[in-house]
């Protein structure tokens, strides 16, 4: 028997021959105020806290995605995503831009049933964020070139209708602090990949919906939900 052998995931890097590696995918709950009253969770300053998704849940721009198996209510929640290029532990927010690579436009679908199906029992989030195809990512604009998206807006419309829109200024934890707090519990490294939070608007989608996501001077990303194999009999 051969051993089976992974691929990497890559993304497409903008202006650059190279691709960027993708390590490990973080992702911070809760850092929208409007999200957090509009999914009645949480305080308004919590502490960030993260969850992961598998590094073959990263899929790119123009991807057609499954319609994932157990759920009847798929969400979109759209978000920044940021881009490590360099190796950091314990991390001032001072020092945590010297750490960023690039900055892109993100998704995280959400399994929504099964993410409060596991809150409801004090479960790990694991059904309902990390399941395959679940963080579409855009091309990574270098962090050189995207000195005005921190300030700017992001945007989500599904089917050409707008369904989320915000000012990225409005987090509640800013990019330098997420990275701060992310890096007292792991060794951030080349590779890894921070989706930011989502603002409120979430909602779900069907097959056949296309979800695009722009952000203020980045890539834009599109991705297409298709027929699932389990889709049928939800």
């Amino acid at each position: 028997m051969m051993l089976w052998q992974p691929t990497q995931t890559a993304l497409p890097v903008a202006g650059r021959p190279e691709s960027f590696p993708v390590r490990r995918v973080y992702c911070v709950g809760r850092n929208y105020l409007d999200h957090i009253r509009e999914m009645r969770e949480g305080s308004e300053r919590d502490n960030p806290f993260f969850f992961q998704k598998p590094t073959d849940a990263v899929v790119p721009d123009g991807s057609a995605i499954p319609y994932p198996p157990q759920t009847g209510d798929l969400h979109f929640e759209g978000e920044l995503v940021v881009a490590i290029g360099a190796a950091g532990s314990d991390v001032s927010p001072q020092d945590a831009p010297g750490l960023v690579f690039g900055l892109a436009a993100g998704i995280d679908l959400t399994r929504r049933d099964r993410q409060r199906d596991c809150r409801d029992l004090a479960q790990p989030w694991e059904a309902g964020k990390s399941f395959d195809h679940s963080a579409p990512c855009g091309t990574i604009l270098p962090v050189e070139q995207a000195a005005s998206t921190l300030s700017g807006e992001l945007r989500l419309t599904v089917n050409g209708q707008q369904r989320q829109h915000t000012s990225l200024g409005l987090m509640i934890w800013n990019v330098p602090e997420i990275i701060s707090h992310l890096s007292r519990s792991y060794r951030l490294m080349p590779g890894d990949l921070i989706y930011t939070g989502t603002p409120a608007g979430v909602a779900a989608v069907r097959p056949g919906d296309r979800i695009r996501v722009e952000i203020t001077g980045l890539p834009a990303l599109t991705v297409t939900i298709s027929e699932g194999d389990d889709h049928a009999s939800q």
